[in-house]
């Protein structure tokens, strides 16, 4: 069973390389902004499936504190682009 927890963290790990050479090929900066938040999103993802996977509630509380420091990043980026600050 653990193996089928193992292939999909595995699978997550895929896409965020392919998320990263979005990241460091996007042409503009919104692409590449909307690159790392997709990382970050898997990253998140990956936190809370390794948290399952070996029962530490630890790996979720990281996982939410992470998705809450994106998040606001995320949105410190998106007003600096549009020139607000």
């Amino acid at each position: 069973m653990i193996d089928a927890w193992i292939l999909t963290v595995l699978c997550l790990t895929i896409l965020m390389v392919l998320a990263t050479v979005r990241l460091v090929l996007g042409p503009t900066a919104p692409d590449r902004v909307i690159a790392l938040d997709t990382v970050n999103t898997l990253v998140i993802a990956s936190m809370i499936l390794f948290g399952v996977v070996f029962k530490q509630i630890i790996f979720v509380d990281v996982a939410i504190v992470y998705g809450l420091l994106s998040f606001v990043s995320t949105l410190y980026i998106a007003k600096y682009i549009g020139g607000e600050l």
